[in-house]
């Protein structure tokens, strides 16, 4: 996927999420799709891509939902649905929405490529649409996602780090994410761009629709494969996949290695606080649905991009699709405090619940 390259400080962060009721009407502007005569009673669509991970059901359907009220003096109306990482589920309900004549979509696909056919059934419907998070191909009006493949450097990175000189004489696993979601080989390439000359990769996999349970037997092959004490590191894309190479880690007898991750989901900052897993990427979920939330009522307005999304990305079908992109944090025990717990993802005591508190204790999380 070709991509503008895009660098997003905080200072324009702060810019891009001013709120979108004080965009300018777009008048004459022949790319809008949505009603300039639309107010605030208007009804948006999210399609969430699945519900094992915990960010989309946790995160980011109510606070798109929240965002959405506030900007519409809760008039605005959200219809939700998830697809549960099935494409073809998720075209029906594309389908669904466009029946309903709902008056802007955001959609977080499963298959970037394979929701094409419905992006452009919206968009013949007078329906702009908004790509949630994955870079979805057809004709999307508007883009909101983190920077992918700095994701990717930040792991790497991390990873290099932790190594240290053993970087020199082991291999690592790379476990990749699915290869129909265009993220995942974003990620993969920001890794690679880190990882490729400074660390021999022993086994690299694409995981099979990100599941946990076939990262784990992706991983048990690697140990088959390598040998045990041949592996002094892990890349996992996200962590999900990393409590399933974790648990075939442990299975095989191999403790003290670093593992990567993705997303900061508790069970993950929890294998963090323990030393299980070294590190996350945490990705500030409530800037990321705020945006979306004001790209989707102004386009459902009639109203401007140009205060929200200051930047441009290509996809393989759209170019110079309106974009912003969210800076992300490397996590690990060191700032758990100034991340997740001061944006109040979790609280201390959602972290260091029973068996965890020791852990918690040791790193001053109390």
């Amino acid at each position: 996927m070709r991509r503008a390259a895009v660098a997003i400080a905080a200072g324009a962060m702060a810019v891009s999420l001013a709120a979108c009721g004080s965009a300018k009407e777009s008048g004459d502007n022949a790319d809008s799709t949505g009603s300039p005569k639309k107010g605030d009673d208007i009804k948006v669509g999210l399609l969430l891509p699945e519900n094992a991970t915990a960010r989309y059901e946790k995160f980011d359907r109510p606070l798109i939902q929240k965002k959405v009220k506030e900007l519409t003096n809760g008039k605005g109306e959200v219809v939700y649905a998830n697809a549960k990482q099935d494409a073809s589920t998720q075209n029906q309900q594309v389908d669904t929405m466009v029946t309903n004549k709902v008056d802007v979509l955001i959609v977080d696909a499963v298959d970037s490529k394979a929701i094409a056919g419905s992006v452009k059934k919206a968009k013949d419907a007078g329906i702009p649409v908004v790509a949630y998070d994955r870079l979805a191909e057809g004709p999307i009006d508007a883009y909101t996602s983190f920077d992918n493949e700095t994701v990717g450097k930040t792991q790497g990175e991390a990873l290099l780090k932790a190594l240290g000189d053993k970087a020199k004489d082991g291999q690592i696993v790379m476990m990749n994410g699915s290869s129909t979601d265009p993220n995942a080989a974003q990620f993969k390439k920001g890794a690679h761009s880190v990882l490729d000359g400074k660390v021999k990769i022993g086994r690299e996999y694409d995981t099979k629709e990100w599941k946990p349970e076939n990262a784990n037997s992706n991983m048990e092959g690697a140990i088959s494969a390598l040998g045990k004490d041949k592996i002094v590191g892990v890349y996992s894309a996200n962590d999900g996949m990393a409590g399933g190479i974790i648990t075939a880690l442990k299975a095989a007898g191999i403790a003290d290695i670093p593992v990567t991750g993705q997303d900061a989901e508790l069970a993950g900052v929890q294998r963090i606080v323990t030393g299980e897993q070294y590190m996350s990427v945490y990705k500030p979920y409530p800037q990321e649905a705020d945006v979306a939330a004001e790209m989707a009522v102004a386009l459902a307005q009639g109203k401007s991009l140009d205060s929200i999304a200051k930047d441009k990305v290509d996809s393989p079908t759209t170019k110079a699709i309106p974009s912003v992109l969210v800076p992300v944090v490397s996590l690990t025990k060191d700032n758990i405090k100034d991340t997740v717990i001061k944006d109040g993802i979790y609280t201390v005591s959602e972290i260091c619940t029973g068996k965890y508190k020791a852990a918690c204790d040791k790193i001053g999380l109390k």
